[in-house]
């Protein structure tokens, strides 16, 4: 296993516990804008974190690229930047890289080497299997066999921004305001269990799927072990991680939507199992069976990104909070309603969610206010 003692953590902490604040923005007309408010409604919940670590997942923000992998990798030494770059010229065709661009920021102290690479998959190198799940299987292989190096982001047409630092501080470092996207999601953290330090800030991510995450998985060691029979290897030593592989092979590799995915990482109580109709009871059994080691169990709130859907929810009693916003074609969602409030303050609907039961932005199904009236502000698909 990689050795983390050389990554920054200017506060030295192994171990803090409080809140952390999640926000996601997404206009499913598809209409790109740049991050300016997403930055304002991230830095609104500032107190909710500690400066370990802050982030932004963006999707729409390399047109000219669109269709090649873009992979931001940090490096913690030359070395290591080396030897990666020769790996990437034997396993893909490389059409362009460069570092990505960064301006002094006093908060941002030690940072590592951040590069960016755009590859296309050759054909012959899949060796029969998809490319999506040739990339996972380099990605795994860089992050766990190549010491000093880290890819933190592999999709097409977008890329996470993250770091040791409070979210608006890592937007300055990384000149956020350059890029436009349609879809946008932030994360400011307030470690718990496990170190503050850039690889693990959120949002994590493999292929296009993102995910930032509120909460504690206390199912982490279970849930790492089952992902690891598929070829998924954790290397961010932060119990978030777990999450992204766990979407990635649920909806990506095994097709399931995500209303059938949230029953499998927030299932119902059996009490409540047993209170449904027949028809039901056997598919929420069956899941629970076969998707057991998937569970998540602690507190949880999280917000899931890959291209054209956003999607947010919680554990099924709530322990970590999700506010709703809508307004015309766009979605919002947040820890606080102030953060929505603040860069939207006419929204046409605002809400809390059922626990467990996903909220949905898609552009497959543009947002109409009037149709996101749900008794008891319940399951919502946008």
């Amino acid at each position: 296993m990689k050795d983390l003692s050389k990554v920054n953590n200017p506060y030295g902490d192994d171990k803090v516990i409080d809140a952390c604040s999640i926000f996601g923005m997404m206009d499913t007309a598809g209409r790109r804008f740049p991050g300016k408010d997403i930055v304002r409604a991230i830095a609104n919940m500032h107190i909710r974190g500690n400066g370990l670590g802050g982030g932004f997942a963006v999707y729409g923000l390399y047109p000219q690229y669109a269709d090649q992998y873009a992979f931001h990798i940090m490096y913690l030494s030359r070395e290591g930047k080396s030897e990666v770059e020769a790996f990437i010229k034997q396993r893909f065709r490389l059409l362009h890289a460069e570092e990505v661009p960064t301006q002094p920021t006093p908060a941002i102290v030690n940072p590592p080497l951040v590069w960016r690479y755009f590859l296309e998959v050759e054909p012959q190198q899949c060796d029969g299997q998809s490319q999506d799940n040739y990339v996972v299987d380099r990605v795994m292989e860089v992050n766990t066999k190549i010491e000093d190096a880290f890819v933190f982001s592999s999709g097409k047409d977008m890329a996470v921004f993250k770091g040791v630092g409070y979210p608006e501080e890592i937007a300055e470092y990384f000149r956020l305001e350059q890029y436009e996207g349609y879809l946008w999601t932030a994360h400011g953290r307030f470690p718990t269990n496990t170190p503050g330090w850039w690889g693990g800030a959120h949002p994590f991510n493999i292929l296009d799927w993102t995910v930032v995450h509120n909460g504690e998985i206390s199912s982490y060691g279970i849930n790492r072990r089952y992902l690891e029979q598929f070829g998924y290897h954790c290397a961010m030593h932060t119990d978030t991680e777990v999450i992204a592989y766990a979407i990635d092979l649920l909806m990506r590799r095994h097709s399931l939507p995500i209303e059938i995915v949230a029953k499998i990482l927030a299932p119902s109580f059996w009490s409540a199992i047993e209170r449904r109709p027949p028809a039901e009871q056997e598919l929420l059994r069956t899941l629970r069976q076969v998707y057991g080691s998937l569970l998540l169990n602690g507190p949880f709130t999280i917000i899931i990104a890959h291209h054209g859907e956003m999607i947010g929810f919680t554990d099924r009693i709530r322990l970590r909070p999700l506010t709703v916003g809508v307004k015309g074609p766009v979605l919002y969602l947040s820890s606080e309603e102030s953060a929505i409030r603040l860069v939207c303050p006419d929204l046409d609907r605002a809400w809390i969610p059922t626990g467990g039961e996903p909220i949905v932005g898609s552009l497959e199904r543009p947002l109409v206010p009037q149709e996101v009236e749900v008794a008891g502000g319940g399951n919502i698909r946008c």
